[in-house]
């Protein structure tokens, strides 16, 4: 492995841990991972993937930058408001380490052009705050034989999960249906617009996700396979939650009855 000394300055405290060295930060810049959602969840695990030196790092968001945003989502300015959250993503994602490459996908993420997003990458991040997406990325992911990072938050509390990915004991572990079979009925669950986020609430979580994302990357520790970590933020406290695979999973299962992407807005009840 030949190293520039940008490279070496750059990720040398990184290099030194004997559970990533050369060939891990190596295997780290041949690696790809795309990450559905630029908002409060995706702008930490975007800041720290291309921090860490992931070699290709893709962005799917159509939305663009809201006032609204800006008290959670820090890649953003006031400047910003009102230009497209992808392409702002990029630029300053690319000031940030622009030894990585950084791919835009400016698009609402549907089952007609999910596998061909997801496709070219390594590891798929589902930081969405949408159920039929949610169970989008997780059924393309499935389908495409790819890991998949998973979190979500409510107000105060947070969620991190790695589905379709093997546990320490060696079998595969669960999807995101094993876990949530069912979407909640419409309106069950507020959107944070409804029902309000704490404004740190996802650095934490999404901060998280990237130690996930990474951990799989260079196949070190014991990423969250096979369990649902839960983060409550007015009590400081962390609970492990263990799931097991359902060999009765319509998409992951001994027998899958799904093998295409479906309609996810009919699914979740809300067409």
């Amino acid at each position: 492995m030949r190293w520039t000394k940008e490279e070496l300055d750059r990720y040398h405290r990184q290099m030194i841990l004997p559970q990533v060295g050369p060939e891990g930060q190596e295997r780290l810049k041949r690696a790809s991972v795309v990450v559905v959602g630029a908002g409060g969840l995706g702008v930490p695990v975007l800041q720290y993937l291309v921090a860490a030196g992931v070699g290709r790092v893709g962005v799917v968001e159509m939305d663009r930058v809201e006032v609204s945003n800006l008290h959670r989502q820090v890649l953003y300015a006031t400047e910003d408001v009102g230009e497209p959250k992808a392409l702002v993503a990029q630029k300053r994602l690319q000031a940030l380490n622009p030894l990585v490459r950084v791919e835009t996908y400016p698009v609402r993420l549907t089952s007609e052009n999910a596998l061909e997003i997801l496709r070219p990458y390594d590891l798929v991040v589902d930081a969405s705050d949408n159920f039929p997406t949610r169970y989008l990325v997780n059924d393309a992911a499935v389908l495409l034989g790819k890991p998949l990072v998973f979190g979500a938050i409510y107000q105060f509390d947070g969620q991190v999960a790695v589905f379709h990915h093997p546990t320490p004991h060696g079998e595969m572990g669960p999807c995101y249906r094993c876990l949530f079979p069912k979407p909640p009925p419409p309106g069950a669950v507020p959107s944070c617009a409804e029902a309000g986020v704490f404004g740190v609430l996802p650095a934490v979580v999404g901060s998280l996700m990237a130690a996930e994302a990474l951990k799989v990357l260079l196949g070190i520790g014991k990423p969250l396979a096979g369990h649902l970590l839960l983060y409550d933020a007015l009590e400081a406290s962390f609970r492990k939650l263990a799931v097991r695979r359902n060999p009765q999973c319509p998409v992951c299962g001994d027998e899958p009855t799904q093998r295409e992407l479906v309609d996810y807005e009919a699914f979740c009840g809300l067409r």
